[in-house]
């Protein structure tokens, strides 16, 4: 039997893995060298996505617990995980085939009429676009479905065993954005997706010295480094779901009196 937060880890995990997936997408160039040798070793990437959603689903089979609605809804969001990632890894097999039945200068036979080269990179190029929409969101529900689930699982009284780490304001934020896929840095300072959330080089430190989150290798253009959850930042953050979160700080002022007015003297 496994722990009650178990799933929750591999779907952070999975989210990881989703974030690393369209980072590595950003780098296909169909005008390279070799763009089908490209499509078919990002297939394997892609192909690794669907089969570790199914393994979830698995993990979830193992959980001793009662099949409420919401938990009826993480088998769904879970198994769309891998029917999403089976769908891209599909268009780029296709965009395999495609490639590699044609050459410059030579018509080849698609699904329809004869193509030429430059139409079958259209095409190859618009599976390739179908396969970043497919997966563009997969950290983030895979991450929120973790929250849903562990949330659902306190309610019912499942109750990790785990004591999750003490976090502040600021430490909360920036775990679940790395969570999310939505943390890189670039020398040495950091820069979220979203426009509404800051965090700082200190706060990613911070998380770091306590082996939360780690540093990668980004290859996506002007990013140096991805921050990713280690094993014990994802347990860490699955344990904190469902938890009351501690507030932010504000600095904001606190809204001052009534106004006084001064009233003439009268005799």
């Amino acid at each position: 039997m496994t722990t009650p937060t178990a799933p929750a880890e591999h779907l952070l995990l999975l989210a990881a893995d989703f974030t690393r997936h369209n980072d590595a997408l950003t780098r296909l160039r169909l005008n390279g060298t070799s763009p089908a040798t490209a499509l078919t070793h990002h297939t394997s990437s892609t192909q690794h996505l669907a089969n570790s959603a199914l393994h979830i689903v698995d993990t979830l089979n193992t959980q001793p617990m009662y099949h409420s609605p919401v938990i009826r809804t993480v088998y769904a969001r879970v198994r769309q995980l891998a029917h999403l990632a089976t769908s891209a890894a599909d268009h780029l097999l296709d965009a395999v085939d495609i490639l590699n039945n044609t050459r410059p200068g030579i018509p080849v036979h698609g699904q329809g009429p004869l193509l030429t080269h430059e139409q079958a990179l259209r095409g190859a190029g618009s599976r390739l676009t179908l396969v970043r929409d497919l997966t563009d969101l997969g950290a983030h529900d895979a991450v929120t479905t973790a929250e849903v689930f562990v949330t659902e699982r306190r309610h019912r009284g499942a109750i990790p065993s785990y004591r999750p780490p003490a976090l502040s304001p600021a430490q909360d934020t920036a775990l679940r954005a790395v969570a999310r896929g939505e943390v890189t840095v670039t020398d040495d300072k950091p820069s979220v997706r979203r426009d509404n959330i800051r965090i700082t080089i200190r706060t990613i430190r911070s998380l770091e010295s306590r082996h939360l989150v780690a540093r990668e290798p980004c290859p996506r253009w002007l990013h140096d480094q991805r921050i990713h959850l280690t094993s014990e930042g994802c347990r860490g953050l699955a344990a904190t779901f469902g938890r009351p979160r501690t507030p932010a700080l504000t600095t904001a002022r606190p809204a001052g009196g009534p106004a006084v007015t001064s009233r003439p003297m009268t005799r």
